[in-house]
């Protein structure tokens, strides 16, 4: 009875439009307080949830993310892939989805490529002519690829959940996430060219040339974190630091966009995106101890097993509750909470938890673009100044993309394999 009046009193705040670790944090105080559990349980649990040394790796990333992002990072790797695919039909929406990919190296977060190449590439194809809803659907769903190309803050909280190597993570999320990267630019070009939307120019190799040295150097930041990593150098935490240390130098010495005056702004910004991530694993941890408690993955996984033990099956059936849960529930607290859950049950029927860790991410990273709380949607409609419902419904092809590459990720190990296995 009082776990479903969490679950009750939890859906309810959210629908109600109270934040995510908000909505988790005063469900949970309702079941302490009917349960009669003392309430010093509270900070318990949240500084259980967040006494990790790899969590500390978080605010390095967001900080430099946020670094590159003011060091004029955005427009260097824009006008990189839009020199390469601007000539071809709908060239700028294939630059907003190639930009996503270069882009994915320097935020780790889907909402942060939103906000970043939306901002610039939205109101650019509204001038030249693509639709405004078209225009937030392609930014929407591409955005989605930032997380699962390292660095990756949701496989930093993967792999904290499961002691799993974020290296390895990082590895597994290359090969889908460049996939799903590459599937997004299929119905962009079909429907570019039904509706005829412009190309530009065909630009000679020294434009290209010259463009891929503005965004070289941010580029290779993903290179110095992967194989700084992998190759034993440092730590993922002492990785975020090394790229803070280089975002700076970029910044300030060779784009020397970035100036002295913008580092509090750009410190306070990272220490309050920090502050609410944070703040939410913690609440997450404290209504994932509930839901133990309460037994409740052991009843999820009967429920599941004793539905069919055939992984086809079984496998299908995870992803249909992830894309469930990740159309109302933000990403991290959904890891928080289900990762632990679903990954006994996962392993039961064979599935490598690296290879669960990336499909996880990916699906719950489909419910960002996903109405009814998709943020990444929110965001790119409000930048196109376009209502929700039609954006929603430009969004169905790109939507059919992304599930098709999830299958493809469920179905097929070694697209998350094969990387890691490398450097076994």
């Amino acid at each position: 009875m009082l776990a479903l009046i969490l679950f009750i009193s939890f859906i309810v705040l959210i629908f109600l439009g109270v934040p995510i670790a908000f909505s988790l944090g005063l469900s949970s105080l309702l079941y302490l307080i009917l349960a009669d559990i003392p309430l010093n349980i509270i900070p318990q649990k949240m500084f259980a949830g967040l006494n990790s040394f790899v969590l500390l790796c978080i605010p390095g990333f967001i900080l430099a993310g946020n670094l590159m992002n003011f060091g004029g990072i955005t427009d260097r790797i824009i006008q990189f892939t839009n020199n390469i695919v601007g000539h071809i039909r709908g060239g700028l929406a294939l630059a907003n989805v190639g930009s996503s990919m270069g882009f994915a190296g320097i935020s780790g977060t889907a909402l942060a490529d939103t906000a970043s190449i939306g901002g610039v590439l939205i109101p650019a194809m509204k001038k030249e002519g693509y639709g405004a809803a078209f225009s937030a659907a392609v930014t929407s769903s591409s955005s989605t690829v930032g997380p699962i190309i390292p660095p990756s803050l949701p496989m930093i909280i993967v792999g904290t959940l499961a002691s799993i190597s974020v290296g390895d993570l990082f590895l597994a999320g290359m090969i889908p996430g460049i996939l799903l990267g590459l599937g997004l630019m299929i119905p962009t070009y079909i429907i570019s060219v039904k509706r005829n939307y412009p190309k530009g120019e065909r630009q000679p190799l020294s434009k290209i040339m010259k463009s891929f040295y503005g965004a070289f150097w941010a580029l290779m930041m993903t290179v110095i974190i992967l194989f700084g990593i992998l190759g034993g150098y440092f730590t993922p935490t002492e990785a975020s630091i090394i790229a803070v240390l280089y975002a700076l130098i970029v910044g300030l010495f060779i784009y020397k966009e970035l100036k002295i005056k913008d580092i509090p702004k750009i410190l306070l910004n990272s220490m309050v995106g920090t502050a609410s991530i944070m703040m939410l694993v913690g609440f997450a941890n404290l209504f994932g101890w509930i839901l133990v408690s309460e037994q409740i993955p052991i009843m999820v996984a009967d429920a599941i097993l004793s539905i069919s033990e055939n992984p086809i099956v079984v496998i299908l059936l995870i992803n249909l509750l992830l894309l469930f849960v990740g159309t109302f529930m933000e990403t991290i607290a959904a890891l928080v909470i289900l990762f632990p859950v679903l990954l006994p049950v996962a392993t039961s029927i064979g599935m490598d938890p690296i290879h669960f860790g990336v499909m996880m991410v990916l699906n719950l990273m489909i419910g960002l673009s996903t109405p009814p709380v998709g943020v990444c949607l929110f965001v790119a409609s409000s930048i196109g100044k376009v209502s929700l419902s039609k954006t929603s419904r430009e969004l169905m092809p790109f939507l059919g993309v992304s599930l098709a590459v999830l299958l493809l990720v469920a179905f097929v190990p070694q697209l998350t394999l094969f990387l890691p296995s490398l450097f076994d």
